[in-house]
């Protein structure tokens, strides 16, 4: 048998050993990974595993699921609460547009997938997507949660911070590199109209709705927004 990129031999982003991924799995005895096969890979890799499946009744089933593997990414809500506002961005996606999004212009916190070395550090690359998107330069970081977004085929979690800035930590025009093809128009809105936003449809990002949540619940506009509530 031939050898083949992203297993026996690098692929043209330097992996190889992209079917080993889950067969040394045996944190779950109720799951037991029978074959792992590599079906796709580009920037991304799409992988249909077959394993057995211990069922709540004791009887053990064999399926099969595929899983698109992007990668862990890292998003961050940059906040100031003096003037009381969020900064976000804008961009057009494709996958929304081809499903419904009227233009696929979303908007989004600032996020990215995490290099190599970013691992161990998810928080580095929250710093360095605020630099590239926002133009920003961000000081103190709080760790919000990490979540995954589409637990059925996407094996992505989330790395979700929070961060104060103020019109001083602007570092540049921010709006991503454009040798990846990025477009990013970046927003300042009112916290309590980008909040309204995620209940209209206009903010339709689960990772922004989330964070925006997190910011009017238990972060920096949480007293503001119970005032609000009770006034």
């Amino acid at each position: 048998m031939s050898a083949r990129p992203g297993i026996d031999l690098p692929d043209h982003r330097g992996r190889t050993g992209l079917d080993r991924a889950g067969r040394e799995l045996h944190r779950n005895p109720d799951v037991r990974v029978r074959e792992v096969e590599l079906t796709s890979q580009g920037w991304h890799v799409l992988r249909r595993t077959t394993f057995d499946y211990r069922r709540r009744d004791g009887r053990w089933t064999t399926q099969q699921r595929e899983t698109y593997d992007r990668g862990n990414g890292a998003a961050v809500l940059p906040y100031d609460p003096e003037r009381e506002v969020v900064l976000l961005t804008r961009q057009f996606r494709y996958p929304a547009y081809v499903n419904g999004h009227p233009d696929g212009m979303l908007i989004e916190a600032a996020a990215g997938l995490l290099d190599p070395g970013d691992a161990d550090d998810p928080s580095a690359a929250v710093r360095r997507e605020s630099l590239e998107e926002l133009g920003v330069r961000l000081g103190r970081l709080t760790h919000v949660l990490d979540a995954y977004m589409s637990p059925g085929s996407v094996t992505e979690r989330v790395h979700c911070y929070a961060a104060p800035y103020r019109p001083a930590d602007r570092t540049g025009r921010g709006g991503g590199l454009e040798s990846d093809g990025e477009d990013i128009e970046v927003i300042e809105l009112p916290f309590a109209l980008a909040l309204a936003m995620t209940r209209d449809g206009r903010i339709a990002d689960g990772k922004t709705v989330l964070l925006l949540q997190w910011a009017a619940l238990h972060g920096p506009f949480a007293r503001r927004a119970e005032a609000a509530t009770r006034g």
